[in-house]
């Protein structure tokens, strides 16, 4: 018998870490590069520009309407229903704008893989 023998990695590498963003039917998921460029917020707020199909998201006050980020999570259903958009389920990258501290997710490109 020949037998291989399997070596667990020890870490990831890290330049193959990206921003992105996974999108479902129901929720929008941030990875931790993600939560850690928005400063890990409790609340963001939405937003959508139907010219250009770009989603943006950026922390935000609870008094100001924002949504709550359960750990990594914020369910964007009635988001997508109010500006009827169609999403495609899968994970997309991020753009992140230091100035406006917000993130930006273009629907209109190919889903990472």
């Amino acid at each position: 018998m020949a037998f291989e023998v399997y070596h667990a990695r020890i870490g990831r590498d890290a330049s193959k870490k990206k921003l992105a963003v996974s999108l479902s039917k129901n929720s929008i998921v941030l990875n931790k590069i993600a939560r850690e460029k928005l400063n890990y917020p409790e609340h963001v707020e939405l937003a959508y520009d139907n010219d250009n199909n770009i989603i943006r998201i950026r922390p935000t006050d609870n008094d100001n309407g924002g949504l709550s980020v359960k750990k990594t999570k914020l369910s964007a259903r009635r988001f997508y229903n109010y500006f009827h958009i169609n999403v495609g389920k899968g994970k997309y990258s991020a753009d992140f704008i230091p100035d406006e501290n917000a993130l930006y997710v273009s629907l209109a490109q190919d889903l990472i893989r």
